[in-house]
């Protein structure tokens, strides 16, 4: 396995491009551009789901300011909040049958 190596967007397309003109063979692109079988695998099927936007590097924290690179991410992302709002709806209302309760057990033991 090869040490991995900084990369930037263009040399990621270029790599990617040459292992789709080679009919995928990710192991002979990989060694001939000094990187992880791996990080090529990747690399295509990204590219093939998202296009070149699939290989910008995305690490670390999400910027609020960062646009969803297709629709079916825009869609995931609307899908999880939905999930949250929903998660602390719930969370809300099992708090305030908590507290109705206890206020009622308050009331008979008066």
């Amino acid at each position: 396995m090869t040490t991995s190596r900084k990369t930037t967007k263009e040399e990621r397309i270029r790599i990617v491009k040459d292992c789709l003109a080679n009919k995928c063979n990710y192991g002979e692109t990989a060694v001939k551009y000094n990187v992880s079988y791996q990080q090529v695998y990747t690399w295509v099927k990204r590219f093939r789901e998202l296009g070149e936007e699939g290989l910008d590097d995305r690490r670390g924290k999400r910027k609020a300011a960062q646009e969803p690179r297709s629709e079916m991410e825009r869609l995931q992302i609307e899908l999880e909040q939905l999930k949250h709002k929903l998660y602390m709806t719930e969370m809300e209302r099992d708090l305030l049958k908590k507290v109705r309760e206890l206020e009622r057990k308050d009331l008979y033991r008066k």
